[in-house]
């Protein structure tokens, strides 16, 4: 398991530095094997040292390129595969494990009708940012099955970790949908604040 401050979501790219010697360890092991690991968010504490107390939904992790350095420290891509829930942590040695179950993904009564109200959300969200700054990105293109568009605006989603975590753990596609567009609202009035102060 590699806790982190930050959220890894199914489909979303997550690059890595590895450089602590327990997770020099873990990547070793995980490129002999599956080239897989679990990625949870830190709810207190910081990812160098350990002592963290962690959040138990978390997402599994394929490294799809690897690049060991001269002094042991890995270059790393990653890449989302599927949410997972820890069912009972284990030691930290040599490097934090645990007992991990998948957790099933559930579409919901009205998941593309959510899906369309996110992404007028997120629209909104990409026009106000523009009044601010032009060299804004344009809206992306989400992928028309309701469950990936989802974890793919999340992770795009001007979000902060805790937030990201509520969309990660929302247990069906619709109410993941429904939380990440109120999340864009907020901050789509923050937007509007600022530019009013302007």
């Amino acid at each position: 398991m590699f806790p982190l401050g930050t959220v890894l979501f199914p489909y979303a790219v997550l690059p890595l530095h590895v450089f602590e010697p327990r997770y020099r360890l873990m990547t070793k092991r995980a490129l002999e094997g599956d080239q897989e690991f679990g990625v949870v968010l830190i709810e207190r504490g910081s990812e160098v040292g350990g002592g963290d107390v962690r959040f138990d939904t978390g997402t599994l992790a394929r490294i799809v390129r690897a690049q060991e350095m001269p002094d042991g420290r890995y270059a790393l891509t990653t890449a989302g595969i599927r949410r997972l829930r820890v069912t009972h942590w284990l030691a930290d040695d040599p490097y934090p494990r645990a007992q991990v179950e998948p957790i099933p993904e559930l579409s919901g009564a009205d998941a593309p009708g959510a899906r369309v109200r996110m992404i007028e959300a997120f629209a909104g969200v990409v026009e106000l940012a523009r009044r601010i700054d032009a060299r804004v990105a344009d809206l992306p293109a989400f992928d028309a099955d309701p469950m990936r568009a989802a974890y793919e605006a999340a992770a795009l989603a001007p979000i902060g970790p805790l937030d990201a975590q509520r969309v990660l753990e929302a247990d069906e596609t619709t109410t993941r949908l429904t939380v990440l567009a109120e999340l864009l609202d907020d901050q789509a009035e923050q937007l509007r604040a600022r530019l009013d102060r302007e």
